[in-house]
């Protein structure tokens, strides 16, 4: 499966913790990332992560462009509705892309622990049919 990570400068942190935590799941997948989170992520998990520009440089349509192209499965933005500043990527193209695609999307570290969970237990195998 192919899964997209992307976080808010205030979830690096904890996309990276998630990272940690589910390295075992994620390992069997082809992950995405822009680029900032991506290279975060390598450096804590050593996965193996397809890296974009960074979000606020054109990585989030890059990422964007791939749902699309319905080629992701699941992706987590981790956001910070809070404090997102204009130069962190939007959410709402990357919303209406995954809607558009019924492509499974968590936006926060509750729904991403319930995906990556029901990925490992193969509840998203549809999505290899789907595309």
């Amino acid at each position: 499966m192919n899964i997209g990570l992307i976080a808010h400068d205030a979830k690096k942190k904890l996309m990276q913790n998630f990272c940690i935590a589910y390295r075992g799941i994620l390992t069997q997948n082809e992950l995405y990332a822009t680029g900032t989170t991506g290279r975060l992520i390598e450096e804590v998990t050593n996965l193996n992560i397809h890296k974009y520009l960074a979000g606020h440089l054109g990585g989030a349509q890059q990422l964007g462009a791939q749902i699309e192209q319905n080629e992701m499965d699941l992706v987590i933005f981790l956001r910070d509705p809070l404090t997102a500043k204009s130069n962190e990527p939007d959410i709402n193209p990357i919303v209406r892309a995954c809607d558009a695609n019924n492509i499974p999307l968590a936006t926060n570290l509750a729904t991403a622990e319930l995906l990556i969970k029901s990925l490992d237990r193969g509840d998203l195998e549809w999505r290899e049919m789907y595309r």
